[in-house]
């Protein structure tokens, strides 16, 4: 589930551009955790996806989205 601040709500989402809560997997942690600071990105090939890091290790986490 992907809770974002925004004022758009488009297919039971709602996108924007700071990201409140959502889960990617750590690749350092080897566990699925919740994105810390998390912001969402647009890829060159207009994909979008959310950039942030694990609350544990402080790694950077990465998860696509998918076009939209």
């Amino acid at each position: 589930m992907f809770i974002y601040k925004t004022q758009l709500l488009l297919n039971n989402f709602i996108f924007g551009e700071v990201l409140l809560m959502a889960q990617g997997r750590c690749m350092k942690c080897k566990k699925q955790v919740e994105i810390k600071n998390g912001k969402e990105v647009v890829l060159k090939n207009g994909m979008k996806a959310i950039k942030g890091e694990c609350p544990t290790c402080g790694t950077k986490v990465f998860r696509i989205l998918g076009k939209a």
